[in-house]
């Protein structure tokens, strides 16, 4: 393995929605093992632009702190704060300012000891031994102990959860698959609470990026007792939870956002200079830009209308994030169950008429589900390495539906795209709407739900084919890759053994080289030879930061944006 990169971002803030770590992805972004050494510094810039459909601008800030808050707005609702049911990135941003684990990522996108501190490893790489610190506490003054995290992390690995996370414990810990299946107990588990202060961990092959895992919000302590106590309420208000970051929840809001004050028992208070944080759900970028004139937000997004009116604007920077949006087909549906028909709707879309011409925010063309700048041998990056695998190309486009006419008897009458209902969505899939039905004659309605309705749907396996995206948890193509071995309908009811095996070979391998070549092969089976996505774009951002912030970082993978670090100036 190369070394890890570091990169360092400013006044940004990340957005998952698969959404989005339903892995959502941002997933988690995601959440990072950086080994490429060529990778482009990249910053992750995704301030949210939307509002509740229930509220107005003047009825929103009054639900809020005015003054020295720092504010920042996002295009989805946070649905849920439940552990192990959080899959997006909205979720893991409010998870990260209230809870903490082992590890915490620094300004340079490294991990370094939170929770743990100190930490010993064996030399075959395979034992973890962390030691918790002196003194740590929940908000109720009730010390963290190394049980609370076998709790959270038992849980995460149980039929218990519900956000498509478990993989991301089960696929590394020993015995931690059984444990989902329910073949194995608890005690046979490779997370053990050797005492209060000590936590051992075994694995099932090396992981060079496991410390950056430790990083991700499904890794974060759970108090038993509390958690048992609340039961069904758990996590469903400020009241019903405890926590162990630099702020305590206030105020929680699905539709409306959330409001932090400072914790006063976090171990590391000293550091933490905001007293006082929210985040809002502002689902109109017209509103939230209104909302940022007035003072109310600390940092907004633009949508590409406003980009040119404010990019000499001190305050305005655009940058690109590790998130690739993209088109994900229902494979037991009539008419994307043909993989001539998933092919052309692929090609037909100019992916850089997408980016230039209508997002015009720094987002680049998706012409690969793997980011670019993603790492890849340490010399070229990963899509460098694996080219353009869903390029734009409406004569073969053509062909492909030719084919799958005639494969399917007749031409479909029209096709339904799912998307979400905020601002940046609607208008990938009126261009993608636009592009099929110019280049293939394909007639697209476009349903529009809410990011839970829409979840709820791919869940349930009511769909067609719909637009979601996954931010990467860590700087390595397996954080995108592994998301299709699970055969779920939000995923399209994809399951290819020769797919599997390339990924399960992928993980389980010491060769660099090997593994390296065995994930080259697996996104190109997957977007080109099997078209069960495709690719639309890797997300930017334009945004204006107000000047007398300071330090608030956020980072192109895995952990949203931090308050922590945050001052006014």
């Amino acid at each position: 393995m190369t070394k890890l990169q570091n990169r360092k971002c400013f006044f940004t803030i990340k957005l998952h929605t698969d959404s989005e770590r339903q892995r959502l992805t941002t997933v988690p972004a995601k959440r990072t093992d950086k080994k490429g050494e060529k990778t482009m510094k990249m910053m992750k810039a995704a301030v949210a632009l939307g509002m509740a459909l229930t509220m107005t601008v003047t009825g929103a800030s009054a639900v809020f702190a005015e003054g020295e808050t720092l504010s920042v707005a996002t295009d989805f609702e946070v649905k849920t704060l439940v552990p192990w049911a959080a899959s997006e990135e909205n979720a893991f941003m409010v998870l990260n300012q209230a809870e903490e684990g082992l590890f915490r990522m620094d300004e340079n996108n490294q991990p370094q000891p939170a929770l743990c501190d100190t930490y010993e490893v064996t030399d075959d790489k395979l034992t973890y031994t962390f030691h918790l610190r002196d003194g740590i506490q929940w908000s109720n003054g009730e010390p963290v102990t190394a049980a609370d995290f076998v709790y959270a992390w038992l849980k995460q690995m149980s039929a218990d959860a519900t956000n498509g996370y478990s993989f991301i414990m089960t696929d590394y810990i020993v015995n931690g698959q059984e444990y989902n299946e329910g073949t194995v107990d608890a005690s046979e588990v490779g997370v053990k609470a050797v005492d209060d202060q000590t936590l051992e961990v075994q694995l099932k092959s090396p992981t060079p990026y496991f410390l950056n895992l430790t990083t991700m919000d499904m890794f974060f302590p759970v108090n038993e007792a509390f958690c048992e106590e609340q039961g069904t309420n758990f996590a469903l208000s400020p009241d019903s939870m405890l926590y162990c970051g630099p702020y305590v929840i206030t105020d929680y809001d699905p539709a409306v956002g959330v409001t932090f004050a400072k914790n006063d028992n976090y171990w590391d208070k000293d550091s933490v200079a905001v007293e006082d944080a929210q985040v809002r759900v502002i689902k109109d970028a017209a509103a939230a830009l209104s909302a940022y004139q007035a003072g109310e937000l600390s940092q907004v997004k633009l949508d590409s209308a406003n980009v040119v009116a404010y990019k000499d604007d001190p305050e305005f920077s655009q940058e690109i994030d590790f998130r690739t949006s993209y088109v994900q087909f229902n494979l037991t549906d009539d008419v994307m169950s043909n993989v001539n028909m998933r092919k052309a709707i692929s090609l037909a879309m100019n992916r850089s008429a997408l980016t230039d011409n209508i997002l015009a925010d720094g987002s680049a063309p998706g012409f690969g589900l793997v980011a670019d700048g993603m790492s890849g041998d340490g010399e070229k990056t990963f899509r460098e390495l694996n080219g353009d695998v869903s390029p734009y190309d409406p004569e073969q486009a053509k062909e492909y539906y030719d084919k799958a006419v005639e494969e399917l008897g007749s031409a479909p009458s029209e096709v339904t795209l799912l998307v979400a209902d905020d601002s940046v969505s609607k208008s990938v899939a009126t261009f993608i709407q636009s592009e099929l039905v110019t280049t293939l004659g394909l007639n697209v309605v476009i349903d529009t739900k809410t990011v839970q309705g829409r979840g709820e749907l791919m869940d349930a396996n009511n769909y067609q084919f719909a637009v979601t995206a996954w931010g990467a948890d860590y700087d390595d193509a397996m954080t995108y890759l592994d998301l299709w071995t699970n055969g779920t309908p939000y995923r399209g009811n994809y399951n290819d053994a020769d797919y599997n095996a390339l990924i399960s070979d992928a993980k389980t391998q010491t060769d660099d080289a090997v593994r390296l070549d065995d994930m080259l092969k697996a996104e190109k089976k997957l977007v080109e030879e099997d078209a069960v996505v495709a690719p639309v774009y890797h997300r930017g951002s334009a945004v204006l930061t107000k000047s007398n912030v300071k330090n608030l970082i956020s980072h192109p993978i895995g952990v949203p944006i931090e308050f922590k670090y945050a001052s006014f100036e």
